[in-house]
């Protein structure tokens, strides 16, 4: 039987833990008898539990927790965050779009081949940021927080390889860092990476392209062992667009003397930002912003510097997608406009009312800048379906926002998320909130709109982008809803909750529940 998504409004908390272990069995795809075989019970008993009806002690919740893959309770642990979210509400004002995720993370794997001191600006306090710099930290790099968004870091003679961060690489897409490091041994092991759980990641296109600088890469349980003799420009053609691939080949080739040429590189922002900081470093790369780069590597990096981080896109289409699915007036300010383009014409095309304003440069001087205005608007399925590409078509990560705005439109959208094997499967999760959404396989679903969304209680899943799209839903679901364990979206927009509240949105910060 499908869960309702309601929960009782003076729900006890063990009916509230009850509610939970459904939907998470649910999820999986398991049925009471499955969950009983598991822990070693009886089908009555799981039963009881999920009406609250069971007396559970720690072992036992820890047991569930770990055959259903996620954490039950916290027992007044901070670290466990919910958010409680009064939807059907109007938003208004204007809000600023914050620094990129993308680019600062990248940026933070960089620096690795400067000896002198980075002082890095418009870097977002988020789980990411924080992962990253723990990995930092782990092989002996010093990095300080001198202002609220700026940090300063500072890397060794002799990179410590005895405190690797192992947790923390184990949950990021870290082998970004591998390009660096190449620069401080000739031969080292290294974690296998993770991030967001949307299907298998490769890093076919970091292994291959590194292949040709003389760098051999072998993939074992655990980790990859990474060893050369010697370093070498070469000619890259990037085995497929990927944004890391090409970073972690451009950062590598920063510091190999010659000539290197990387073909088939995606001219992505944080692709750019990267560019951008070695080039203060005092490397010269020509055709940033194409798809050809050519790297003139040195062999020392030694210099003193500032360098600004870029605006983030995928916070501006956020915003752009909050404005759109609660009906209101909002503007959204510092949108890197080169990076939203295709979004903004296909939502025009849709029905969608938005005005821009003048064009001005960010702080990094490179980035060009407009505001961005949404009104209320009648919108209608596009004709065609919407997918992904790379860079100059619609960024992997704004597709999932279509997702609640097809749910306002009029007809049937078929949304294509043809990157990952699992994502989409998140895309049913706003069913739960009375969407109408049918997958057609791991890679498309269709939402039939519009629909009018009702407040529900959703876990958040384990990625940040199908995260952030429920939060929007409701935003604009009539009730109150509550999203659960909301560290995948921490994980990339800082202080959400609040930035919400300010412009109308009435959500509440609820810890350790």
């Amino acid at each position: 039987m499908k869960s309702s998504g309601k929960t009782p409004k003076k729900a006890s908390k063990a009916v509230e833990v009850g509610y939970l272990i459904r939907e998470l069995r649910e999820k999986r795809g398991m049925t009471q008898g499955d969950l009983a075989k598991a822990l070693q019970t009886s089908q009555s008993a799981v039963a009881r539990m999920e009406k609250g009806d069971q007396n559970m002690t720690l072992e036992q919740l820890s047991k569930i927790s770990e055959v259903l893959d996620r954490k039950i309770v916290s027992l007044g642990n901070a670290d466990t965050v919910d958010f409680e979210i009064e939807g059907g509400r109007k938003l208004h004002g204007s809000i600023a779009t914050n620094m990129s995720k993308n680019g600062a993370i990248n940026m933070l794997c960089a620096t690795l081949v400067n000896a002198g001191k980075t002082t890095l600006h418009g870097i977002p306090k988020i789980e990411e940021v924080f992962r990253y710099i723990e990995i930092l930290e782990g092989f002996g790099v010093s990095v300080k927080w001198i202002a609220h968004n700026s940090l300063e870091v500072n890397v060794p003679k002799k990179i410590n390889w005895s405190t690797m961060h192992k947790d923390a690489m184990a949950r990021t897409r870290s082998f970004t860092f591998v390009g660096g490091l190449l620069h401080h041994a000739k031969k080292f092991n290294y974690p296998h990476s993770g991030g967001c759980k949307m299907g298998e990641r490769t890093i076919a296109a970091h292994k291959y392209g590194l292949e040709y600088f003389g760098v051999h890469i072998e993939t074992k349980e655990t980790q990859y062992e990474i060893s050369y003799d010697a370093l070498k420009p070469a000619t890259v053609p990037l085995y497929e667009s990927s944004d890391t691939g090409a970073i972690n080949i451009i950062i590598a080739a920063s510091r190999i003397p010659g000539k290197t040429v990387i073909k088939f590189a995606p001219p992505n922002y944080q692709v750019r930002d990267v560019c951008y900081l070695l080039q203060k470093y005092g490397v010269q790369i020509d055709g940033i912003g194409t798809t050809t780069l050519t790297i003139h590597g040195v062999k020392d990096i030694n210099v003193n510097i500032e360098h600004w981080n870029s605006e983030d896109p995928i916070e501006s289409m956020f915003f752009i997608t909050a404005g759109i699915v609660t009906k209101s007036k909002l503007t959204i300010t510092r949108c890197p406009i080169e990076f939203l383009e295709l979004e903004c014409e296909k939502l025009k095309r849709m029905g969608q009312k938005l005005t821009f304003g003048k064009e001005y440069r960010s702080y990094n001087n490179e980035t060009t800048l407009v505001d961005i205005t949404v009104y209320p608007s009648k919108l209608v399925a596009p004709h065609d379906k919407l997918h992904a590409l790379p860079f100059p078509g619609i960024n992997m990560d704004n597709l999932p926002f279509f997702v609640p705005i097809a749910c306002m439109a009029e007809g049937t959208t078929l949304i294509h998320d043809w990157v990952y094997e699992n994502r989409a499967i998140y895309f049913t999760e706003l069913n739960r909130l009375g969407a109408d959404i049918k997958l057609v396989d791991p890679h498309r679903a269709f939402v039939t709109g519009p629909k009018q969304l009702k407040g529900a209680q959703i876990v958040s899943p384990p990625a940040l982008r199908p995260t952030a799209i429920i939060l929007i839903a409701m935003l604009a679901a009539e009730g109150t809803s509550r999203l659960r364990n909301v560290y995948s979206i921490k994980r990339g927009y800082e202080e959400i909750a609040e930035r919400l509240n300010s412009i109308g949105a009435k959500i509440t910060v609820l810890t350790g529940m």
